[in-house]
């Protein structure tokens, strides 16, 4: 089997709601309890839904996001994330033709899976209804005839006799019915204000509610059915995304001299996309996680640190408390090294987070609220810095309900240009701080620039110890 015929379903469902996590993580986990090796993908921004499929197929999960890296790196990444696995599994976001606002179907399920030529698998809230579902099945497989609609998973069934009536109105349809799932909250997984609770913060009982959705799917569920559905898939004409042939090693680094960038990590931050450290990675660097909630210093030679997004707001206390590192951080980013923080790590480099001191390396507050900042953002560098060259356009994900007071610096991190106009974020000496998320793999330059920086400053740092060292003699 060539790479680009990967045997690939588009698990989507025609509302948020619905159940497709649910089901899209049985059905990983159930496949590779059989012994595929099974590769997880989830449509849009989110990164807590790519935790547990992870956790399901024992992979990276993966973001498949046309806003943020553009439909034709589609193809190329899920081919790069998919390798060497027997079947790939894409979870939707939202309804099927749901996308970005105001733009058509960019950044849709139903985008992904005519990007990807997938069959999509309906996953349909049969509660309330029994012959309607055959109207709402027809509807969805007759709006965008470049989606193959090829069947459909049954969720929230009452009884045996509300699945008998709902299968025999499927008969007409012309979409098989793959699955019929119970109501069942036994396997529920705990939500709070921006949506799932992320593993990192419940291993034990994330590892069994997977466990529990499997045993799920694979008792209602024909799975021998979806994966043939699954192969019959045509080959994709696009290369893999390959990270080494987006960058080269960073001026300033070698074999025996990669500079260290320390990623940050556990369960206060749990928001990063896998292709970052790979970027990292090819652009010449070490990466080294490390967890804030754990550890009181930076990993040993750290010369730049990436803090990306996640739930400081949870931990606020904890993350207070480990005053060592908050020390080491603020001295890292006062020595100029190349800091790039977003969202959650934005607000751990401020002064406070709900009243407890955090590293008091930007001049300004944080604090939660109720209002929530949700979306897509375009936006573009204002000045030189050690993340963006001046000029470099982004487009970004804000997701968070917390404020900063003030939002920007005399320096800000970007100047937005959609949907509002407005500046936002800090850059100061090496540190680029922000609230907004972006997507590595659609501007490969941001990783490549952070390490040449980190390369900079550790030889800037390397000369003046020595010409320290020289002086004392």
């Amino acid at each position: 089997m060539s790479t680009g015929a990967i045997p690939r379903l588009v698990i989507a469902a025609p509302s948020s709601g619905a159940g497709k996590t649910t089901v899209a993580t049985g059905l990983m986990a159930a496949f590779a309890e059989a012994g595929l090796v099974v590769s997880p993908h989830k449509v849009g921004p989110d990164y807590i839904d790519p935790g547990y499929h992870s956790l399901a197929t024992g992979r990276p999960g993966r973001n498949l996001d046309a806003y943020l890296c553009g439909p034709g790196r589609i193809a190329p990444l899920f081919l790069h994330g998919a390798a060497g696995a027997d079947l790939a599994l894409v979870e939707g976001v939202m309804g099927l033709f749901d996308g970005a606002s105001g733009m058509g179907e960019l950044s849709s399920t139903a985008q992904v899976a005519k990007l990807l030529r997938a069959p999509v698998v309906l996953v349909v809230d049969a509660s309330s209804q029994s012959r309607s579902v055959a109207a709402l099945v027809h509807g969805f497989a007759s709006w965008d005839p470049e989606v193959r609609l090829a069947g459909v998973i049954l969720n929230k069934v009452g009884s045996d006799r509300h699945e008998e009536l709902l299968r025999e109105a499927m008969d007409s349809s012309g979409v098989p019915v793959l699955g019929a799932l119970r109501r069942d909250g036994r396997a529920g997984t705990p939500s709070r204000h921006l949506g799932l609770v992320p593993v990192a913060e419940r291993r034990t009982e994330a590892v069994e509610s997977v466990a529990e959705l499997a045993a799920r799917v694979r008792a209602g569920c024909d799975l021998e059915a979806l994966l043939t559905l699954a192969r019959t898939v045509p080959e994709l004409p696009d290369a893999p995304w390959d990270p080494a042939a987006e960058l080269a090693p960073a001026a300033g680094t070698t074999a025996s001299g990669r500079p260290l960038i320390a990623v940050a990590g556990g369960a206060a931050f749990t928001f990063s996309y896998a292709e970052h450290a790979e970027l990292l990675a090819a652009a010449g660097a070490d990466v080294a996680p490390f967890d804030p909630l754990r550890d009181e210093r930076l990993p040993p030679g750290t010369q730049g640190l990436v803090i990306g997004g996640g739930f400081p707001e949870m931990y606020a206390p904890d993350l207070s408390a480990n005053a060592p590192l908050r020390a080491a951080v603020a001295a890292l980013a006062a020595s100029g090294a190349p800091v790039s923080a977003e969202c959650a790590g934005l607000l751990y480099l401020s002064r406070s987070l709900d009243g407890k001191p955090m590293c008091g390396v930007l001049p300004a507050e944080s604090r939660m609220t109720e209002r929530l900042a949700l979306g897509y953002r375009e936006a573009v560098a204002l000045r030189d810095n050690a993340l963006a060259a001046a000029g470099t356009r982004v487009r970004g994900h804000e997701f968070h309900r917390t404020v900063l007071e003030p939002g920007a610096g005399a320096d800000p991190a970007w100047g937005l240009t959609h949907p509002e106009r407005r500046v936002e974020g800090f850059v100061s000496g090496g540190v680029h701080a922000s609230y907004l998320h972006v997507h590595w793999a659609a501007e490969p330059s941001l990783a490549g620039r952070l390490v040449a920086s980190a390369a900079a400053a550790g030889a800037a740092r390397a000369a003046g110890d020595g010409g320290a060292r020289s002086a004392a003699r």
